[in-house]
């Protein structure tokens, strides 16, 4: 919470672009509360910026290359992430649903008074006692904003000082493991924070298929299938690794090979 006694503000600004980036820049810096403003040319420089020195704000671009705004927000957490402006360029009526909500957005071309305003309301924001409302408006967000892509293409991984863009098409097979799952890519596991059914939810159906409660395989990486008992399967894959095919989700894999096992 931003206290009466220290209302000065730092701002950080995302924006893979330099023009959009400095006209920003500039008009905040005519805001005699804003204290500091950081910048972030991409998605993964931003995650760094924010992890390592929390701003108070965050004006954060939604379409950038590699890791677009939306996929900062799942790389650091609703609920861990500043207070956050989304710079878009979708249009209105794809917007409409977000007016009432904690957060705010700037419609690329925005004018200087509509800044003006955005910032007022940040700073409103600011001053209140916030709570896990904040995060749960967050999530509705994302959930109702339209992506630039259906499905996500790369996940980041984060270690201490360090960030590992996977791309999604080079993973093999996905195990879960409680809040987690493993990546399994060309040999090596790889821990990712996220469920199983809500990374399905993320990953393309027509390479990416569900064949156990607890295993998720690139049909792509698929060798070969080896019968077992009760109509279930061992999946060799690529890399080396194994996956068990349960009869439960038999259908949906012959589904997506298009034919009878």
């Amino acid at each position: 919470m931003l206290e009466r006694s220290d209302e000065r503000i730092r701002v950080l600004v995302v924006d893979d672009e330099a023009p959009a980036r400095q006209r920003l820049i500039d008009l905040l810096r005519e805001d005699a509360q804003i204290a500091s403003i950081g910048e972030a040319s991409n998605g993964v420089a931003a995650v760094t910026a924010i992890e390592s020195d929390p701003p108070d704000l965050v004006f954060l671009d939604v379409q950038m290359p590699e890791l677009d705004g939306l996929g900062v927000v799942e790389a650091i957490g609703a609920a861990q992430m500043p207070l956050t402006v989304f710079v878009t360029a979708y249009d209105q009526h794809a917007l409409r649903a977000f007016e009432s909500n904690a957060m705010d957005y700037l419609l690329k071309p925005f004018s200087d008074e509509r800044l003006h305003a955005t910032l007022e309301r940040a700073k409103t924001r600011l001053r209140e006692r916030r709570g896990s409302h904040i995060a749960d408006n967050m999530m509705r967000m994302m959930s109702a904003m339209p992506r630039a892509q259906t499905h996500v293409e790369r996940l980041p991984l984060r270690s201490p000082g360090n960030i590992k863009l996977v791309n999604v098409a080079e993973i093999d097979w996905i195990e879960g493991a409680g809040v987690y799952v493993n990546l399994h890519v060309a040999g090596k596991a790889w821990l990712y924070r996220s469920s199983l059914n809500r990374l399905e939810e993320q990953l393309d159906p027509q390479r990416f298929v569900r064949i156990h409660r607890s295993a998720i395989v690139n049909i792509d990486s698929v060798i070969r299938l080896e019968a077992l008992s009760h109509g279930e399967f061992t999946v060799i894959l690529k890399g080396g690794g194994k996956a068990r095919a349960s009869r439960s989700y038999r259908s949906t894999l012959e589904k997506l090979l298009g034919q009878a096992l």
